[in-house]
């Protein structure tokens, strides 16, 4: 090969693509052929250089394996989570996109491949839901979780804003730092929901208001929502909703966007109204972002009457959600994928470490969409 003198060389991948119809960058980096990356080639997982510039959303995050970490740097270490997706899954194209982050490629294509071999009675998907099945952001600004939804609308006072606000920006950055432990931020997490709900509790909100605090909102769920909904009502695989935030707005946003099918379940905190309809109290046990375990869902016979659902997609946005699925009784396999939303240089290490796929800036369910109609379609 070094007889042909290529410099430099296109490369696009780490491994063979049909038994050597190309060069693999392993070929390249071993002859000392000069690496030039293609920016966006056809098979996502590229040679050379890092993400783009452009801030979030436009970060390719594809650095190959071999030779990562400038252009034409020989030897050079890889990038963290490099994706090696290039002709990983035909099946799963979506698995290419400039925003999948993957550490253990061949790991992931067993899970999957596991879980349609299982087949669709053996799957359930177990998901959070404010910043996971909803958007973190639109045009550049943030949208708002179901707290969001409530805390600015027409029903609370100024100054109750503004000190759900002060909350909000004393807590949320403790909530995603990702220098603090888990042991660290519970109790603060326990402290941020409490005083927020002892707030909104002063606010006398009634229950007939909440159909419209939802559509005044800016609340949008993420793109391809009604694929995932509609597949698994289709095939009747169950959906488990697991979310810290209001249950009675989060179902609402299920309910206006003609999705809150019969498979749907949803644990959440749900508000608790008087007899005439006012607000009194939030019904226990308390859900923040680092307790969703079976420590709350303990008097629920929810996991129990699905023991036969040994497959799991587990879809999250935090460290908190990886726990979501550990009142599933006996577990075959697991697929956890992470939308990692915010902080994304600081935080991509642990989610690497953490799930098995890393969506970086991706407001789009395309790959959880892609990877479904894989394992349910008869192929």
């Amino acid at each position: 090969m070094a007889a042909l003198s290529l410099s430099p060389a296109f490369c696009t991948g780490t491994r063979p693509y049909n038994q050597g119809r190309r060069l693999t960058a392993f070929e390249l980096l071993h002859e000392r052929v000069r690496r030039v990356r293609r920016e966006r080639g056809p098979w996502g997982a590229e040679l050379g250089a890092g993400p783009r510039d452009g801030g979030r959303g436009d970060k390719a995050g594809t650095e190959s394996a071999a030779g990562a970490g400038g252009r034409g740097s020989a030897g050079s270490r890889p990038a963290p989570g490099a994706a090696l997706n290039g002709g990983l899954c035909p099946q799963v194209p979506e698995l290419e996109k400039a925003t999948v982050r993957i550490l253990r490629p061949e790991r992931v294509m067993g899970i999957i491949r596991s879980i349609k071999e299982q087949g669709m009675n053996k799957l359930q998907v177990i998901s959070d839901f404010d910043m996971t099945l909803s958007r973190f952001g639109c045009n550049g600004r943030r949208c708002p979780t179901s707290h969001n939804i409530l805390d600015n609308s027409r029903v609370i006072s100024e100054d109750g804003k503004k000190k759900l606000k002060d909350l909000l920006h004393h807590y949320y950055p403790i909530e995603i730092d990702p220098n603090r432990t888990l042991e660290e931020k519970r109790p603060l997490m326990v402290e941020w929901w409490t005083r927020a709900h002892e707030l909104l509790l002063q606010e006398k909100i009634q229950k007939g208001d909440i159909a419209q605090i939802v559509r005044e909102s800016d609340v949008m769920l993420r793109d391809g929502f009604n694929e995932l909904f509609d597949q698994l009502h289709n095939y009747n695989v169950p959906l488990f909703i697991f979310s810290a935030g209001v249950g009675d707005i989060l179902e609402e946003i299920i309910r206006q966007a003609n999705v809150f099918y019969s498979n749907v379940n949803v644990v959440s905190n749900y508000m608790d109204f008087d007899d005439n309809g006012v607000l009194t109290h939030f019904k226990g046990p308390l859900i923040h972002t680092y307790n969703k375990n079976n420590s709350v869902l303990q008097g629920t016979e929810y996991f129990q009457q699905l023991s036969t659902r040994t497959s799991i997609i587990l879809l999250g946005d935090s460290m908190g959600d990886l726990t979501m699925a550990d009142g599933v009784p006996s577990v075959e396999n697991i697929l956890k994928i992470g939308f990692l939303n915010d902080k994304v240089e600081e935080q991509r290490g642990k989610y690497l470490d953490a799930y098995d796929i890393v969506l970086e800036s991706d407001e789009t369910l395309d790959v959880v969409n892609g990877i479904l109609r894989y394992i349910l379609i008869e192929t």
